[in-house]
């Protein structure tokens, strides 16, 4: 490698590039969809934004055609997952600390790195569109630097680029680079899946772009309904479908009568309503925007079942308002839920975790999330758990899931609580578990996969107030 970069200056190409382009007075015209991708790359990396919020509304708020809105999806989500490598390759290349560079030009590097090298979008054609965009948000000056850079890194296949991690002997270090996620999340998968191979197909897995999910929401839909978005039924949810249209142009997404939601989220969903099936007062603790309250509600209704949801943040509250139907929203911190004074016969506990599990659907969580939020976030997952046991009814359910693998958020979590709680005891999983899955415990415990199910990694316990 270091032989394929010889003779390469950055600071002379850059000069190169200011000097013959000075007197150049074409205005900048990057292409919409190069725009609006950076808008969002910029937006999640420099002012810590969520790019399955800010795509979505400004793909609807565009004039683009529906093959663009699919190229800036692919570039958007492609760019933020593949960024630990882009990265990598980059820090090659420049002539300074990665950290000197200015964070503009980086997200244009990589949004240029990952048209060349992970789309179908031929090298020059990547470099001179990345490189308008680049004259447009950083300066004239600045994309002169991209410029040289680019080219440096295009002469290059993305093979050659990779070959000195086939002699790295770190394993958890290579892995990190060649999948792009931190090093932590690469050795929390080791420690769970105990196989060089497994670990590669997991996290191989979080780079495959998901299709869009959707949810049927009992009393406001059926999941054949869904079938007309061009999908397919899922595999194991029977709520649940596949579709091929983007989502803020489904009309029953837009009329609030089914949502989008993960295959995996379905399925605790699903697993909570069956094991709670005897039980009249549902709750559930942690609503977040929704998504499994929605369908919750709709599965308590059939049943003539009362259902509750409570979420701290009362903007969010609101969304859930917005979602559920015959149904009450409390708005306050669910470590404080006995506050109200009720009882419930079964309660989800679906606590705030480090979501690790749903690196596909929200790729920038791989570099937002650090092993120091774990501390934190351990406590409160004890704290709402507790706080659970305390409003279930003698004999009522409680349901404890995260969007995380992570040993110290789901199997240790499940141990200490059977220390803490002599009047809880755990139920196994396997009963509530949909026909056909397979591979899907630990223990009593389930734990999907993305790479064996093609769902999040969802885990879930299950105990009973005794």
């Amino acid at each position: 490698m270091r032989e394929l970069l010889q003779g390469i200056n950055l600071s002379d190409a850059s000069a190169h590039s200011a000097k013959s382009g000075a007197k150049s007075f074409r205005s900048p015209r990057p292409d919409a969809s190069r725009m609006l991708a950076y808008n969002v790359v910029s937006e999640v990396n420099q002012r810590g934004g969520f790019a399955n919020l800010l795509l979505p509304r400004q793909l609807a708020d565009s004039d683009l055609e529906l093959r663009d809105k699919g190229f800036v999806t692919e570039l958007v989500y492609g760019t933020l997952r593949m960024q630990g490598m882009h990265d990598w390759i980059i820090e090659q290349v420049v002539d300074r600390d990665f950290s000197d560079i200015d964070s503009g030009i980086v997200d244009v590097l990589r949004i240029g790195i990952h048209q060349m090298f992970h789309m179908r979008v031929p090298k020059h054609a990547a470099v001179s569109a990345t490189v308008e965009l680049a004259r447009k948000v950083v300066g004239e000056s600045k994309a002169t630097y991209v410029n040289a850079t680019l080219r440096a890194i295009s002469r290059s296949e993305l093979a050659d680029w990779l070959t000195p991690l086939e002699t790295m002997d770190d394993l958890v270090a290579r892995y990190a680079i060649l999948y792009s996620h931190p090093e932590w999340i690469v050795s929390a998968y080791f420690d769970l899946l105990k196989s060089d191979e497994e670990v590669a197909k997991a996290l191989f897995a979080n780079n495959v772009p998901a299709q869009p999910t959707l949810v049927s929401w009992p009393g406001r839909s059926t999941q054949e309904e869904l079938l007309t978005y061009g999908g397919i039924a899922t595999r194991y949810s029977p709520y649940g479908a596949t579709t091929t249209f983007i989502p803020s142009e489904i009309d029953h997404v837009r009329k609030r009568l089914a949502g989008i939601q993960d295959e995996g989220s379905q399925i605790v969903a699903s697993i909570f309503a069956t094991a709670s099936e005897n039980h009249m007062k549902w709750l559930d603790l942690c609503a977040g925007p929704g998504g499994k309250a929605a369908l919750l509600s709709g599965i308590a209704g059939s049943k003539n079942n009362t259902f509750t949801a409570n979420e701290v943040s009362e903007a969010r509250a609101k969304l859930v308002d917005q979602v559920i139907v015959n149904a009450r929203v409390w708005v306050g911190d669910g470590r404080e839920i006995a506050t109200h004074g009720e009882s419930f016969g079964a309660v989800l506990a679906d606590v705030p975790c480090t979501g690790i599990g749903a690196l596909r659907r929200r790729p920038e969580v791989r570099w937002r999330r650090t092993p120091a939020d774990l501390a934190n976030l351990i406590l409160l997952q004890k704290q709402l758990l507790d706080a659970a046991v305390a409003v279930t009814e003698p004999g009522g359910l409680i349901a404890y899931v995260t969007c995380s693998p992570h040993l110290a958020e789901t199997k240790l979590q499940v141990r200490d609580a059977l220390v803490r709680h002599r009047n809880i005891s755990q139920l196994s999983i396997a009963p509530f578990l949909p026909a056909g899955l397979e591979y899907a415990t630990v223990g009593d415990n389930l734990q999907l996969w993305t790479h064996r199910h093609d769902t999040d990694a969802m885990f879930m316990a299950l105990f009973q107030r005794v």
